[in-house]
């Protein structure tokens, strides 16, 4: 069977993007088992409440969950397992310093397919008030009525 082209989206945290300011986003591979990555075939898993977090050297993702594969036997594997990152070590090294400024954290983003292997983008972020969401609902909704007059003075309604 020829292998999958170009990147199909499983699932994405839309909910990151408004409680987090994402500064930079990291591509990273995960090790999961054959359940797991039918599970996420079959467009299954959630991100709510997942973060990542480094341990002895490496990178994990706690409370991602992906349902038990529903053909799956006694070899189906545990919806909320730590599930651990693959990043190459200059990476690892780049991630680890700038967890330590006081603050950031490392929430997933989005989980898709690259070219057929299973990835997560991850995003060092830092928690936003509720200050700034307000002000980000507010800039968005001066953006949408300005792109809403630019619409109708084009089409000659004003």
């Amino acid at each position: 069977m020829p292998r999958e082209k170009g990147r199909k989206n499983v699932t994405s945290n839309r909910r990151a993007w408004h409680d987090y300011a994402i500064t930079d986003t990291y591509e990273a591979g995960m090790a999961l088992t054959g359940t797991e990555v039918k599970s996420l075939r079959a467009g299954r898993a959630s991100l709510v409440d997942a973060f990542a977090q480094e341990k002895g050297g490496e990178f994990y993702l706690y409370g991602m969950h992906i349902p038990e594969y529903s053909q799956g036997t006694w070899t189906n594997h545990e919806p909320r397992r730590t599930r651990k990152l693959l990043l190459n070590r200059v990476e690892i090294d780049k991630l680890q310093g700038k967890l330590k400024e006081s603050g950031l954290t490392l929430v997933p983003l989005s989980v898709y397919f690259n070219d057929g292997w299973a990835k997560v983008e991850l995003g060092l972020a830092r928690g936003k008030k509720a200050y700034d969401k307000r002000q980000d609902l507010a800039k968005r909704d001066a953006d949408r009525e300005i792109q809403k007059a630019a619409g109708r003075r084009s089409k000659g309604m004003e």
